[in-house]
């Protein structure tokens, strides 16, 4: 049974795309430190306060620009990785992108390596994995859904053991931030331009190719009866979740949950169709970092909570009431 909201589809994108705006504008008024939300769009409004233009301009909007984008890939990754496994609860850390990013990057971090270190050894770690994983799951008759996910879950767990080890011998004056950066560290991200790029382009692509994405999400057979090319589209599936995971990995840590159950709520609430949930998906994917990257700047303030830790915190409840609500009655 869907909820109410799948009868208007057009309504439903465009409150979300309301609630995005509006927890960006709360992103950039609210923080650590400062005035007051109203006295600081003040001070921006008239220009006289130049530490109020930085506050918002420099510090502000670029972090929550950055939150939303990288939140916007995770959901379209999930959406991608459930297509391709036939999984409604799919994550696209599944492929292993996230353990080969943190064991390059806690990698770099031990090194010594700057920020910038840091984020080419992540993205490098993350395509490596995700190679490896492709090439393991190799078989007669090629690859399977079945066989890919399993590969991907033992490289996880071979890259998590080797996480594990990095940080029992990692010098513990940089032990911190390491930890923080496996559970998602905004702090780390510099320009948000190429994560928005990304989900600029990726979104619209995900809208055109709704019919054949809705069409595999059925099965292999049906999919070919329908004349759709199923191995060049599980291919392309495969290197868009890999590349969107690895672009957001390298920029901001390993924030989960998003990628997993984004694009599940959404189709709970709006159906299985792809032009729905492709857009629904990034705008909610990106809402939710934003408001949980808020939260880890302000609830302890002047301390940080990690990110990761707070996107499951606001998810599992949303994911509990849509479930119930979407139950059929008995």
């Amino acid at each position: 049974m869907l909820l109410p909201l799948a009868r208007r589809p057009g309504l439903t994108l465009t409150i979300l795309a309301l609630v995005a705006v509006a927890a960006l504008v709360t992103s950039m008024s609210i923080g650590s430190a400062g005035p007051a939300p109203l006295a600081l769009w003040r001070s921006l409004a008239a220009g006289t306060d130049p530490l109020a233009r930085s506050l918002v301009l420099e510090l502000r909007l670029p972090r929550a620009l950055t939150a939303f984008g990288a939140g916007a890939l995770l959901a379209l990754a999930g959406v991608c990785m459930q297509v391709l496994l036939r999984n409604p609860l799919a994550d696209p850390y599944v492929l292993g992108v996230s353990g080969g990013a943190a064991v390059a990057a806690l990698g770099a971090m031990l090194a010594g390596l700057g920020v910038f270190g840091v984020q080419v050894a992540a993205f490098v770690g993350a395509l490596s994995a995700t190679l490896l994983v492709f090439a393991l799951a190799q078989g007669p008759g090629g690859w399977t859904p079945t066989r890919l996910l399993l590969t991907g879950v033992v490289v996880a767990s071979g890259t998590g053991a080797v996480v594990m080890l990095l940080l029992a011998a990692g010098d513990p004056t940089v032990l911190r931030g390491m930890v923080f950066w496996l559970m998602g560290d905004l702090s780390w991200a510099g320009s948000p331009v190429g994560l928005l790029a990304l989900a600029a382009v990726a979104t619209p692509l995900g809208v055109l190719a709704a019919r054949p994405l809705n069409v595999l999400a059925r099965g292999d057979v049906q999919a070919q009866l329908l004349g759709v090319a199923v191995t060049p589209l599980r291919g392309l599936l495969f290197v868009a979740a890999s590349v969107l995971t690895a672009a957001t990995v390298t920029s901001v840590g390993s924030i989960g949950f998003v990628g997993l159950v984004t694009p599940h709520l959404v189709r709970l609430a709006l159906g299985s169709d792809h032009r729905r949930i492709v857009p629904a998906a990034a705008l909610a994917g990106g809402t939710l970092v934003v408001v949980a990257d808020l939260l880890s700047r302000t609830v302890l303030a002047p301390r940080q909570l990690p990110v990761g830790a707070l996107t499951a915190l606001i998810g599992v409840p949303l994911f509990l009431v849509v479930m119930r609500r979407a139950q059929p009655s008995t």
